[in-house]
């Protein structure tokens, strides 16, 4: 393992594919679900000890596409940040290494304010935009106030993380995450339990979980970290050129990720028009759930584009196919088996944010929470498969045609069915059938534009060659 892990990070140019991509993603695995659990934690806590228990846990699931559109943008920028270091480790470049660490570091430390008064100043307004139902208004404000107070550490842990992983660490990030996560779930049960706080007391576990997670990653990339990668605090700035590249990859990947946020903000407001605490519940729960086996598909899009990046820096864009072909493979197997286990497990699953009103029944949101997993687990593959494409295809340095492919192919289509056929046929479960039919033809559209993508980059390098030859 240490061979694999040096403080320089891992070669993603070398070496026998699968073992080494299964080696660098198990950690990211691990650090999503940590990750995830910091929300997770806050529902469950809500959901069973809070005296407010159904409302709470309402409250605190309704705010996560909120959450996601604001800082989906500067996230976006980490995924620029991710590319170039990459590229740059692969092909030696130490300067333009350091410059870009430097820059996405100091990006990470504006972004995190910007975020924190916009969804600070404005959570109500947004909340009421997205038909939140009145009964959880006031707690879901209270909960999105404070937790964006932890906004700025949240956006500094992301892209140090982002540069280590780049660098072929993913060991660190998921050791720093393991110990914010502790540091979430004792504060949870310690304010709702011992001082009998609700959304306000998972929400200040949160904020202090993440400026503990942001301070170690801080510390490692300063005092551990060797070679170009290494953080010196009185180094930080911008560097123009370095900034262009961020925002020419990291602009179009964030407003794709604002563009599913909005997508996801309007199914939420369909989830509230059914008017009732109990859907609105059930479907946090069940959302919960599948956030699992998304963070574990999601692991080999962080693996596509790395592996990509580092082969392109070191003059292997051949490899591009069999790499993109591999997380493909990985992602299918991980995702149909999740999906299988959270549906085959749904109640018991289910029961561990919903307390049961009736002895050995199951309750009206554990109901609406099934029918949402029924449809969405098992076919989340899919949704794998997609975010393996986008990753390769901004590896191989594309911005604009994943956007615009992921803006039409998921976010149209879900407008437009929510806008249309929801409309005349108002159920829970003709509302989630737009999940898998979005994200099928978004990987249709993917490959054709991959395939044209690395067939270039590919004739293109073989004409370098050539020339060098003359």
């Amino acid at each position: 393992m240490k061979k694999l892990f040096s403080k320089k990070g891992m070669d993603l140019t070398t070496g026998p594919l699968i073992p080494k991509i299964i080696t660098y993603t198990i950690p990211i695995i691990l650090t999503g679900v940590l990750q995830l659990m910091f929300n997770a934690a806050d529902l469950i806590v809500v959901g069973q000890f809070a005296e407010n228990g159904e409302e709470a846990l309402a409250a605190v699931g309704g705010t996560g596409p909120l959450i996601n559109l604001v800082i989906n943008l500067f996230i976006g920028l980490s995924v620029g940040a991710s590319v170039f270091v990459a590229r740059y480790i692969g092909s030696g470049e130490e300067e333009k290494t350091h410059q870009t660490v430097h820059t996405s570091m100091t990006v990470a430390l504006i972004g995190g304010v910007i975020c924190f008064l916009i969804g600070f100043f404005f959570s109500r307004t947004f909340l009421v935009w997205m038909g939140t139902i009145e009964s959880v208004l006031d707690l879901a404000t209270l909960y999105m106030q404070i937790y964006f107070v932890g906004i700025p550490a949240s956006l500094i842990y992301n892209f140090g993380a982002a540069i280590m992983r780049s660098s072929g660490d993913t060991v660190h990030p998921l050791i720093f995450l393991t110990i914010a996560g502790v540091v979430n779930v004792v504060l949870n049960l310690v304010l709702v339990l011992c001082f009998h706080r609700s959304v306000d007391g998972v929400a200040i576990a949160s904020a202090v979980s993440q400026v503990v997670s942001a301070t170690l990653v801080v510390w490692y990339l300063c005092k551990r970290t060797k070679g170009a990668c290494k953080l010196e605090l009185k180094k930080l700035r911008i560097y123009p050129a370095r900034l262009w590249e961020l925002v020419r990859i990291g602009i179009p990947a964030g407003i794709q990720g604002s563009l599913f946020s909005i997508s996801n903000i309007i199914i939420q407001s369909a989830v509230n028009s059914f008017d009732s605490a109990a859907v609105v519940s059930g479907s946090v729960a069940a959302g919960s759930i599948e956030g699992f086996i998304y963070v574990a598909m999601n692991s080999f899009h962080h693996a596509a584009l790395s592996f990509i990046g580092q082969n392109i820096g070191a003059g292997k864009p051949e490899k591009i196919g069999k790499i993109t072909g591999t997380c493909v493979m990985l992602v299918t197997v991980v995702g149909l088996a999740l999906g299988a286990v959270a549906w085959i497990f749904a109640d018991p699953l289910l029961r561990l944010y919903i307390g049961s009103n009736a002895e050995g029944g199951v309750t009206e949101s554990i109901h609406y929470g099934m029918i949402r997993l029924q449809i969405i687990a098992l076919t989340y593959f899919t949704c794998g498969i997609m975010d393996v494409f986008s990753g390769s295809l901004r590896g191989m340095g594309a911005s604009l045609g994943p956007t615009l492919i992921c803006l039409i192919g998921v976010c149209g289509i879900r407008i437009t069915w929510i806008f249309t056929y929801f409309q005349s046929h108002h159920t829970m479960k003709t509302l989630f059938l737009s999940y898998p039919i979005s994200w099928t033809v978004t990987v249709l559209a993917q490959l054709i534009f991959f395939l044209y993508l690395r067939r270039k980059l590919v004739k293109r390098k073989e004409r370098e060659r050539l020339l060098a030859y003359d």
